[in-house]
């Protein structure tokens, strides 16, 4: 639990909000206490999603399929609004933790409590499907454990069979790991009760083994075994054999029913000693949820960690939170801040190694007319479709992208022993939304095209996902920073098979947090939450405020809204807090303003901003304000990298001019994808088998060395600082290792 934070409202309807418990893709939730003295848990929606055409419809169903479920097993649903200013609901509040959490900390459970688990949960899901719903998001973090038995929560994404109209976009609804393979091919069609069968026979397969049926890794690894391959052994308990090879059957029609389910596990159940049927769950799980129901028995309210705005405001959250209805009162654990742990801040980087990905022969290349020698069989030609914005706002990134593509594609095709030669198609969708998917929909149709580079923008990406999910893509980004993994669209959709080379837009916290502890050793922070950028600038401030404070360090958060900035009044209130370093989130534009405002102010501190403000436009627009300013970037200066010099060389004699961002990046992008097409000295041709390949895959690049970790993505700590001085923007490293002056 923690405290309430600057702007979380006092009350809710009825209730007194007491503590947080968590961020969900959907609003935040509160522990509360009801005017009778009953403790809830109050999920309240986030202000984006409150505002859109249809979302109080969906918002009424989510409630409507709360009501209509009764079971012991289901957390029950106390009250709920979804025509206030900020909609909202209530659910009974349970304080024990998640299966997730219980097998995370004490290990798999016994047999016998497995047999417990699994009744109980059937029983919960013949209730669900009896309202006529599908649950269809069964997992370890959405059961609650109890001393008497379990309790399935979160309907956020329940949907009655027939709703198709909100399943029939071909989004995947669900947690990859433990969904159905109806569910991992989007067949909105085909997912019934008994898709939920298949969830809980992985959800009862991961509680007795810690093993998930088909394996960790990224989603689109997970999708795909799901759906094509056999679950693995160590993850079928031999007691449960028989009856969860059944549950984890690929055809629907051959799972069992929950009532089959119920009867066998009741019977074996039945043969359990008395004791072990009434002590359901471990010693020590039952301590931990005696002591988490007793502190909350002595809970308050308490103040918020800052002045709190008024009552009315509500809480912005993370996008990239999970989706939860009811969560745990579980204390924050010991470790670094973050769903992502903030990339290891105290790690190496270990990104800077040249690899094979420097090895140069441009002086030697054939021209790429050249024919192979007499009597040699012609290589097979893979083609790669360039997915940009070449004429847009962003054409400057799109056309230095394409650039960095081009030099790779020639050094692949200048090695004669390579099994494959590759070949550029270049489609430009202006930057445009509806441009983008258009080009989607035509690359996925054109069955020469084996993978994808690109888009450019995170809107054309967003538009274009969907499409290229549907059609199992490949797809490899260099620019795009939204969360790709665990982003959520109608409370959950998975990306099959993108590998997105950039850090995602929150993770750039990391090397915020870095230089102003490692480097300038701030003590006391002020943090600018320019709502121009929305949950960018919201998480950013969020994330660094946390590992400050981790850190033994002052932090204070102040909001500025979207419109007109009083760029002075904020310099003023820097200098009142006596700080002694500043991070603002917004563009350049705005960033230029209150460099300016801090400069009339007399602040000599620590002056930061992210990508978003790193632009020529600052630089003139702030003027001489802008010097020893720090930019965190998701990109480097190959012109400034041993690693990358004859890219460097080669791009400024082909192109006239030096690399711009993201050329390099591009450039490994397209060698990693080479390697990837390349198995035992083979051409891999068919786009599944190259998903598959991608985060199996390991590049080691003239940026970075390309590589996909769980729990981290791929390239996590490929964040580097710059900094202004006399007009222009200096390269000082990679954060971890920069050597700053």
């Amino acid at each position: 639990m923690e405290p309430l934070r600057t702007g979380d409202p006092s009350r809710i309807g009825r209730y007194r909000l007491l503590r947080r418990l968590g961020a969900g893709g959907m609003g935040v939730v509160f522990l509360a206490r009801a005017p009778g003295g009953a403790v809830a848990a109050v999920k309240v929606v986030r202000s984006s999603y409150a505002d859109e055409t249809g979302f109080r419809t969906r918002f009424r169903r989510e409630i409507d399929a709360a009501r209509q479920v009764r079971s012991p097993w289901v957390v029950p649903l106390l009250d709920a609004d979804a025509d206030a200013e900020t909609p909202w609901l209530a659910t009974s509040y349970v304080p024990g933790p998640s299966l997730a959490e219980t097998v995370d900390t004490f290990g798999p459970l016994s047999l016998a409590s497995v047999r417990v688990l699994g009744l109980r949960l059937a029983e919960a899901l013949d209730a669900v499907h009896g309202a006529g719903l599908v649950h269809r998001d069964v997992k370890p973090g959405n059961i609650l454990l109890a001393p008497d038995g379990p309790r399935l929560i979160d309907f956020g994404i329940a949907r009655a069979p027939e709703a198709t109209a909100l399943t029939s976009s071909g989004v995947i609804v669900g947690s990859p790991g433990f969904l159905s393979p109806e569910q991992a091919r989007a067949r909105a069609g085909e997912i019934g009760p008994p898709s939920d069968v298949f969830s809980l026979g992985c959800v009862l397969a991961f509680a007795a083994t810690g093993v998930r049926p088909f394996g960790g890794g990224g989603a689109a690894g997970m999708l795909l075994r799901t759906v094509y391959e056999d679950p693995d052994p160590a993850a079928i308990p031999d007691g449960l054999a028989p009856l969860l090879r059944s549950c984890l059957g690929k055809d629907p029609t051959g799972r069992p029913t929950l009532a089959h389910l119920r009867e066998a596990l009741d019977e074996e159940e039945r043969e359990t000693d008395s004791a072990e049927r009434s002590d359901w769950l471990p010693a020590s799980v039952t301590r931990l949820i005696n002591d988490r129901a007793a502190a909350v028995l002595t809970l308050g309210p308490i103040e918020p960690t800052r002045l709190s705005a008024p009552a009315t405001t509500v809480p912005t959250v993370s996008p990239e939170a999970a989706t939860m209805t009811a969560v745990t009162a579980a204390p924050p654990p010991a470790r670094a801040v973050g769903r992502r742990s903030f990339l290891r801040l105290g790690s190496t980087a270990g990104v800077l190694a040249a690899g094979g990905g420097g090895a140069w022969w441009w002086s030697t290349r054939p021209n790429p007319g050249t024919t192979p020698p007499s009597g040699a069989s012609p290589r097979p030609e893979l083609v790669v479709a360039f997915h940009g914005d070449l004429t847009g706002a962003r054409k400057e990134n799109g056309n230095a992208q394409l650039n960095g593509a081009r030099l790779a594609v020639e050094q692949v095709n200048a090695k004669s022993a390579h099994p494959f030669r590759l070949k550029l198609r270049t489609y430009d969708d202006g930057g445009d939304p509806k441009r983008a998917d258009a080009v989607a929909a035509r690359l996925v149709k054109d069955t020469a095209v084996r993978a994808v580079l690109g888009p450019t923008t995170d809107a054309c990406f967003l538009a274009s996902e969907v499409t290229y999910t549907k059609a199992a893509m490949p797809v490899v980004s260099v620019s795009v920073g939204v969360d790709t993994r665990s982003r959520t669209i109608d409370e959950s959709q998975f990306h099959h098979s993108h590998a997105a080379l950039r850090v995602t837009d929150p993770l750039l916290a990391a090397p915020c947090t870095s230089y102003l502890t490692h480097h300038v050793d701030a003590r006391e922070v002020f943090l600018v939450d320019d709502r121009v950028q929305g949950d960018f600038s919201w998480t950013l401030c969020e994330q660094t405020e946390q590992a400050l404070k981790q850190g033994g360090r002052g932090a204070t958060v102040t909001t500025v809204p979207a419109g007109k900035a009083d760029y002075a009044s904020l310099a003023a209130a820097v200098m009142a807090a006596r700080a002694d370093a500043v991070l603002f989130t917004g563009d350049a534009a705005r960033a230029a303003g209150f460099a300016s405002a801090l400069s009339t102010a007399g602040f000599t501190g620590t002056r930061m901003a992210t990508e978003r403000a790193f632009a020529p436009r600052f630089l003139t627009s702030a003027g001489a304000a802008a010097t020893g300013w720090v930019f965190a970037t998701s990109f480097t200066d190959p012109t400034a990298r041993p690693s990358a010099r004859a890219f460097t060389k080669a791009y400024r004699a082909r192109f006239g001019t030096a690399p711009g961002w993201y050329a390099a990046e591009a450039f490994d992008a397209v060698m990693f994808l080479a390697d990837v097409c390349t198995k035992d000295g083979a051409a891999v041709t068919e786009r599944g088998a190259i998903a598959r390949r991608l985060p199996e895959t390991t590049y080691s690049g003239i940026t970075r060395t390309v590589k996909y970790e769980q729990d981290y993505g791929y390239n996590h700590d490929a964040m580097f600082l710059f900094g202004a001085t006399d007009g222009a923007f200096r390269y000082l490293g990679q954060y971890q290792e920069a050597g700053v002056s």
